[in-house]
């Protein structure tokens, strides 16, 4: 017979299986005072000294779980997610028939589900998410007949979603995201008249959704990204799933048409179709969903114009537009200003919109994320871009545009990536840019851009990642500014007009991996300040007017993967060593004077005393010094005698 010490040595033999109590919550678990005190532990009204709740949530625990915790036979609450739990889940919880909640999630639980969980008659809440449990979903979990919630998301399950789970009638919540089931999703689901939640995304799901599951009425949160399920959308899904919120089957394979029912979805906030099969035109009336805040219809085959953005103006809590990589084709809208004012994303790149940018795009004050690349649009970037003050990502990159880049971009203090390459922007780089002190990433390649490179463009040290002016016609020498750009990865100025030593100062920007001066006019010798950036995979100085030898610091740059040294003035032995054994790797050809080196390269071998140039010239000076030096002597010792 089980008894309150029963509870208490259970609890006792808990503690000793934790071996990890970093908060030190288990040390008052001692015999001064009644084990229905210690933190943690709620004992019952009616059975006053049994253990009814164990909730240690968040509490710095390790360890493995006892299975003495089935002998707390009154338990209904056994709580210890976000722990360092280990080990197996004990079968001996299949004891605890009183048991409603049993939460163990964000843990490092192994092993299979213990099939005897269906003994806990009464459970209504089973959350494991976040273990690295495997197996198989059991089929016995069909027999838990008042389950409400099956959070099972974030292991390494397979198999396929058990058809049992259908008998879980109760059942409102299920979420098995991010595991490795297999299979179709089971007919048997429509069944569960009150599912309200169903996450199913990051598995390798096949097969079609089943119709019925379009006609369960009360579902709100639907997620099945991720998968590979095909098929179509039922034309009338817009009519059947009326308190339908959250709808997400983006990368998947589904093909049709996007209903036109999807519009009588009246409480539809986030729709994510994104990364599929759909073609035809974009869904008519969506300036009826209301609720609307995102909509994801990126990289599908929609075709269609843009008028859809009038209809979107209705939304008055838009936030987000994602339609990029479609088909879609027409002006561009001057409605779009029209837009809510809570619309933080426009993504509309990779499509065929021409005419201008209207400067009615300047209302959308909190606009963050403006995504209109690789289209067809022409004319100027309108000054009133500068008004958009929450902007931090601008991609303009691969259209038509022309003009002046517009200096009110200076405005633009929180902008971190600045995309303009590939357009016909002419004259200098607004010196306003030096005002972005957020930048990361400077894509100014392939305009017609002039003029000297400012230091206030040079001293934006923020930039992390990308700095490329490179096909352009910028000219001037290059600013020791540029040593300010000490945390950036990749330099590329090819390709362009500048002249001048290359400045010693980009050995300061010593996490570069990749450096271009290519295809300009810089003289000079190669300087010596480049041995300092050891992270250097790609250095291209080809086509330029730089003289004297190779220096043998490049030798000694380990990560060197590519260089291209090709059509200098570069004289003297090229090194054996280093990156110089790979010939695919190293380019010297166009250097007239440069000898030695691998076979591969087919440089004529060294002529003796002139494979050194400048030592040759020492031994000569040592000649001649030699020389006098000695006819000196001989007079002296004439005059002597």
């Amino acid at each position: 017979m089980q008894t309150n010490q029963t509870d208490r040595l259970a609890l006792i033999y808990f503690k000793d299986s934790v071996d990890e109590d970093s908060l030190e919550v288990l040390s008052s678990w001692n015999d001064s005072s009644h084990h229905c005190e210690w933190p943690g532990i709620v004992c019952g009204g009616r059975h006053p000294k049994r253990v009814t709740s164990l909730n240690l949530m968040s509490k710095g625990l390790g360890g493995l779980l006892s299975p003495h915790v089935g002998n707390l036979s009154f338990l209904r609450s056994l709580v210890l997610q976000n722990n360092s739990f280990h080990g197996k889940i004990p079968q001996s919880i299949g004891h605890l028939f009183r048991l409603r909640h049993l939460v163990l999630s964000n843990n490092s639980f192994s092993g299979q589900m213990p099939t005897n969980l269906s003994q806990c008659s009464n459970l209504e809440v089973l959350n494991l998410i976040d273990n690295q449990l495997v197996g198989k979903i059991p089929d016995e979990l069909g027999s838990l007949s008042k389950l409400q919630a099956l959070f099972l998301a974030k292991n390494n399950l397979t198999g396929s979603i058990p058809h049992s789970i259908g008998n879980l009638s109760q059942l409102f919540s299920l979420s098995v995201i991010r595991n490795g089931l297999q299979g179709e999703i089971p007919r048997t689901l429509s069944k569960l008249r009150g599912l309200m939640n169903v996450q199913l995304a990051f598995n390798q799901l096949t097969g079609k959704i089943p119709l019925a599951i379009f006609n369960m009425s009360n579902i709100i949160y639907f997620c099945a990204s991720d998968n590979q399920l095909r098929g179509s959308i039922p034309p009338n899904f817009g009519d059947t799933l009326p308190s339908l919120s959250y709808l997400d089957f983006s990368r998947n394979m589904f093909t049709g048409v996007i209903p036109l029912s999807l519009s009588n979805a009246s409480n539809l906030q986030y729709i994510s179709f994104d990364h599929n099969g759909f073609h035809g035109p974009m869904p008519a009336n969506l300036g009826r969903l209301k609720a609307l805040e995102g909509m994801f219809l990126m990289s599908n085959q929609l075709r269609d114009d843009f008028s859809f953005i009038t209809s979107l103006t209705n939304c008055s809590m838009l936030e987000i537009i994602g339609v990029d990589n479609n088909f879609l084709d027409g002006l561009f809208p001057d409605s779009i200003g029209n837009l809510s004012n809570s619309v933080r994303l426009i993504s509309m790149s990779s499509n065929t919109m021409y005419g201008t940018i209207p400067p009615s795009i300047g209302n959308l004050f909190n606009l963050s994320f403006l995504g209109l690349s690789n289209n067809s649009l022409s004319g100027h970037v309108p000054s009133c871009i500068g008004a958009l003050y929450n902007l931090r990502n601008l991609y303009l990159s691969i259209n038509m545009l022309t003009g002046e880049i517009p200096s009110s971009i200076g405005n633009l203090t929180l902008l971190s990536l600045l995309y303009l390459s590939f357009n016909n922007f002419y004259r200098e780089i607004p010196q306003s840019l030096g005002n972005c002190r957020q930048l990361i990433e400077l894509e100014l390649s392939n305009n017609n851009l002039s003029g000297p490179i400012s230091r206030e463009v040079l001293s934006l040290s923020t930039i992390l990642i990308i700095f490329n002016l490179a096909h352009n016609q910028l000219s001037g020498s290059l600013s020791s500014q540029v040593g300010s750009l000490t945390d950036l990865l990749e330099l590329d100025l090819s390709y362009n007009k500048l002249m001048g030593p290359i400045p010693s100062s980009i050995n300061e920007c010593l996490l570069l991996g990749r450096l271009s001066l290519a295809v300009n006019s810089f003289h000079g010798e190669i300087p010596s300040a480049l041995g300092t950036l050891q992270g250097l995979q790609e250095l291209d100085v080809s086509h330029n007017d730089l003289s004297g030898e190779i220096p043998s610091f490049l030798t000694q740059l380990i990560n060197l993967k590519y260089l291209n040294l090709s059509s200098n003035k570069l004289e003297g032995e090229v090194p054996k060593e280093g990156v110089f054994l790979n010939a695919s790797a190293v380019f010297v050809f166009g250097n007239r004077n440069l000898c030695g080196g691998i076979v591969e390269l087919n440089l004529p071998s060294c002529k003796s005393g002139t494979s050194k140039p400048l030592l040759t010239k020492i031994v000569i000076v040592i000649a001649i010094v030699t020389t006098i030096l000695s006819s000196f002597i001989l007079c002296l010792c004439l005059f002597i005698i």
